[in-house]
């Protein structure tokens, strides 16, 4: 990006009249042009949650075992929640010991009390249990059973008023038969009016992505499960039979999933992918700061004409691609939608965020964090081999650095 600049022209566009969104797939809209690398040094939960409040996205990695990376996309989805679906319950004779175990391992604060035709009964808060010792004692014997409920569909003005009124924290959702279908709390509502131009799903959640290889069946069942928004197969060559092939297995069998596709810099290879069911493109091979594909391996495309030629064949197929390394500054995301790109990919400007993976190192009074490339060797033999095709190697060829 730093042998091209852009040519001012005459505009009657003010700086605050611009529209940021944009398309990250077929499907999610954004609203902001900026996503977060799916690099174990720059993408966890906590990068993931800030990026959607700030109406981007993040991809969390894949440098994690399948349960622990569905545990992050839950973690994302929990943080801010218009109406919690299908929220967790206790039955009232289950005993308080049970209740308090599953609100700690779900770091939730309250459970509905529902009886066998699963219409709401009572609920359980953390106030009623705070100084109980009897923890064998069973719900019913401390739950509160004056309820205040709502149907589906209120308006988010019709529950404050109603929290308010009744001094309460929790509002329990019913359907016309009586029926609990979620769950309304006062904290979702404070992070909606906190953050307005978050990145949510038409349930209110924070929207969330992840990264899986080309043999990730089992890993997108789970992601899938824990209500990932979009997931991206992501290697070093996505112009590959393997990536092709994995496109196209994971539309079929999720067909209402968003799946994107990586690494490329070509056209020839755009029109791959998009034939294979591909909902995005991300282009760019070797042009990260800590990258070294290009000198190790001797291929890639200058990100600018990459991101050009994949944007004009993606335009057929109406396709949004993401202009992935090279970010350093954010003049550098202007010229990648310039170019054609959609949306940007940003790791080394988030790395050393308080909410980037990894312990903070104090070195000659200044506090760092690790950055590394997924080809680093340390990434590989962390996990992320088989996106460099060296999965099961003995001796690893790495195409990224660490510091």
């Amino acid at each position: 990006f730093d042998d091209v600049l852009l040519q001012p022209a005459y505009s009657e566009v003010l700086p605050g009249d611009v529209d940021t969104r944009t398309r990250l797939t077929r499907e999610l809209t954004l609203r902001i042009p900026i996503v977060s690398a799916a690099m174990d040094t720059v993408t966890e939960a906590d990068t993931a949650i800030a990026m959607a409040r700030a109406g981007g996205l993040g991809f969390i990695h894949k440098n994690l075992s399948v349960e622990d990376q569905a545990r992050e996309v839950q973690r994302v989805k929990k943080a801010q929640t218009g109406m919690v679906v299908d929220p967790l319950t206790v039955r009232p004779e289950q005993s308080l010991g049970e209740a308090v175990a599953l609100m700690e391992a779900h770091r939730i604060s309250g459970l509905p009390v529902v009886g066998p035709s699963g219409a709401p009964v009572g609920i359980l808060t953390h106030r009623d249990i705070r100084f109980e010792e009897a923890l064998d004692r069973p719900v019913e014997s401390l739950m509160t059973t004056k309820l205040v409920t709502v149907p589906e569909g209120v308006a988010p003005e019709r529950c404050k008023a109603l929290l308010h009124d009744h001094r309460i924290e929790k509002l329990l959702v019913v359907d016309g038969a009586g029926l609990l279908k979620g769950l309304i709390t006062i904290r979702d509502i404070r992070q909606a009016e906190a953050h307005p131009s978050a990145a949510t799903d038409p349930q209110g959640r924070l929207l969330v992505g992840a990264a899986v290889g080309v043999n990730g069946h089992e890993r997108i069942e789970a992601l899938v499960a824990a209500g990932v928004d979009v997931v991206v197969i992501d290697t070093a060559h996505g112009h590959s039979k393997g990536v092709i092939e994995a496109v196209r297995l994971a539309k079929h069998t999720w067909p209402d999933l968003q799946v994107a596709a990586g690494n490329v810099a070509t056209a020839d290879a755009v029109r791959a992918l998009a034939e294979a069911g591909a909902d995005c493109v991300k282009v760019g091979i070797g042009p990260g700061s800590i990258c070294t594909t290009r000198v190790v391996a001797g291929v890639g495309v200058p990100q600018i004409s990459a991101v050009m030629a994949c944007a004009e064949a993606a335009a057929d197929y109406d396709l949004p691609i993401i202009a992935d390394g090279g970010i350093k500054f954010s003049g550098d995301v202007v010229k990648a939608i310039a170019a054609g790109a959609q949306v940007a990919m940003v790791g080394s400007m988030l790395a050393g965020t308080s909410e980037a993976p990894g312990d903070v190192v104090l070195y000659q009074g200044r506090s760092y964090k690790a950055y590394r490339g997924m080809g680093s060797l340390g990434a590989m033999r962390r996990g992320s081999s088989d996106r460099y095709f060296q999965e099961g190697q003995r001796k690893l060829v790495p195409e990224g650095i660490e510091g």
